[in-house]
């Protein structure tokens, strides 16, 4: 006899399932701490990793963050 189209699908679809409890993962995003403005960030940053006495690096900086105000995410690599 002949297996209809509806059993086929029936089958796989019985086979792709797990007989066990299911398990959920969830992925999100996380709230930071501190949450700093692009205007406050060169302050912020030099403040956060103890160079502070680097004036020049850190007016050119606040240059770059002026210059690219509209971008949400500025990155830095050192």
């Amino acid at each position: 006899m002949a297996r209809t189209p509806v059993a086929v699908r029936r089958e796989i679809r019985h086979a792709q399932r797990a007989d066990g409890p299911a398990a959920v993962l969830a992925i999100g995003t996380a709230n930071p701490t501190t949450c700093v403005s692009q205007d406050d960030y060169p302050d912020y940053y030099f403040r956060v990793t103890n160079s502070e006495h680097l004036t020049d690096l850190k007016d050119k900086f606040k240059k770059l963050c002026k210059m690219h105000r509209n971008c949400s995410i500025l990155s830095l690599r050192r």
